[in-house]
């Protein structure tokens, strides 16, 4: 063979890899089988939830995702409220979303990878592997800690991308999950009583050290985690915080089975946070936090069948059900720990309503309601609701039209 062959022959590869890289492995729709016995809704088709999914997607997209002037990165834009532009959780939200929604749409690495970067752009005092919390308009990050939840969804989202796109890209995808799992153990992990710190500004000897944020609990990421670092210590993650929801089920909700948004004293005996503890009057209460743990636990009975997230949400399931008389008009945007409504709060938030879905996946029994939840859902316009709703709404949707798919497998 002569050069100029050999050389084409070389050129030939070399593009066909790259486009091979840019091909995604798990395209949407997937229609993922979640686990034997649970349900999604059942009055409409299959191709018309995928179709609700990508036109709610196609709206969340345009709004929300927004591109740094002159560079290579993208973040999902918190609305400049208090004149942030982007918080670590929206970013996470936004990466996981556009790893699933590949496939369907043909930009989706570019902008993940653009979602990434900014990331990377944005990291903590602590390690370049965490994101700082949130950046002010003019880009600048507005302190140099995290918020864990945050990084969890950003690593979670990395092992997708991986899944998705495999690692000969510009981006390792593999190693940098890797390499933010581990910050996060290292980090954002109370080592004695392996529960989720706030953010990895919390030290040892902090006041705080002993609190958790409800909604942190995330157990299909940490079984992921597990999976992709060999690390077992995220076993005693997950084993603890399932302990300790439990435990404040039994002693503070017996009857609603509701968490509060944060938990304190977590080294003696763990209790709803009191006041203003951390973000307002209801920090003891199943606010604007927590309204996440449904869908958080229930996802993984979804993926994994484990039967902790099965009673736990099951006892919601039926606290909810009763609480409304089964009508979703009735749901409410926050409830003490005694499963009443917080005064004043009679009004549609999406971040309330969405886990509720999820959570009703996990039994047959819950159907009828299932499939008003979805109405109820997709009927909210995108322009009357903020980022967060908005988000939490598509993530949930698209668990609920069964295209979740495990990134620890």
């Amino acid at each position: 063979m002569n050069l100029p062959k050999l050389s084409l022959l070389i050129l030939f590869i070399f593009f066909s890899s790259a486009l091979l890289a840019q091909h995604p492995q798990k395209p949407f729709p997937q229609h993922i089988k979640y686990f034997p016995g649970t349900i999604r809704p059942s009055h409409i088709s299959q191709a018309k939830l995928d179709n609700t999914v990508k036109a709610f997607y196609t709206q969340w997209k345009s709004r929300f995702i927004k591109n740094v002037s002159g560079k290579a990165q993208s973040f999902v834009w918190f609305e400049n409220v208090g004149k942030k532009q982007c918080v670590s959780e929206g970013q996470g939200y936004g990466m996981i979303i556009v790893a699933l929604m590949a496939g369907y749409d043909p930009s989706a690495k570019q902008i993940y990878d653009n979602l990434y970067r900014y990331y990377k752009a944005h990291p903590t005092g602590k390690s370049k592997h965490l994101m700082a919390w949130a950046q002010y308009s003019n880009n600048k990050s507005t302190d140099a800690t995290s918020a864990s939840d945050g990084d969890m969804d950003i690593a979670y989202s990395l092992l997708l991308a991986n899944k998705q796109w495999g690692g000969k890209g510009n981006i390792n995808y593999l190693e940098e999950a890797k390499a933010t799992i581990n910050a996060i153990m290292q980090y954002e992990i109370n080592h004695k009583t392996w529960s989720v710190l706030l953010s990895d500004g919390i030290e040892s000897e902090s006041k705080d050290y002993f609190d958790t944020r409800s909604s942190d609990f995330m157990p299909s990421h940490f079984k992921a985690f597990r999976l992709a670092t060999n690390d077992d210590r995220w076993d005693k993650v997950i084993d603890a915080e399932y302990k300790l929801f439990r435990k404040m089920q039994a002693n503070y909700s017996p009857e609603a089975g509701l968490v509060p948004d944060f938990i304190v004293g977590l080294n003696k005996k763990a209790k709803p946070a009191p006041p203003n503890f951390l973000e307002s009057p209801y920090d003891g209460y199943y606010n604007y936090n927590a309204c996440r743990d449904p869908w958080r636990l229930a996802t993984d009975y979804l993926l994994t069948g484990d039967k902790r997230s099965k009673t736990l949400v099951g006892k919601i399931n039926h606290w909810i059900r009763e609480t409304t008389d089964n009508n979703t008009y009735n749901l409410s945007a926050g409830y003490t720990l005694a499963g009443n409504d917080i005064k004043g709060r009679y009004f549609e938030a999406l971040s309330f309503v969405a886990p509720f879905a999820v959570s009703a996946m996990v039994d047959k029994k819950n159907q009828a309601w299932l499939n008003k939840v979805w109405d109820y859902l997709v009927a909210f316009k995108m322009k009357d609701y903020d980022y967060y709703d908005n988000s939490i709404k598509l993530l949930d949707m698209i668990i609920i039209s069964g295209n979740y798919w495990n990134a620890g497998k």
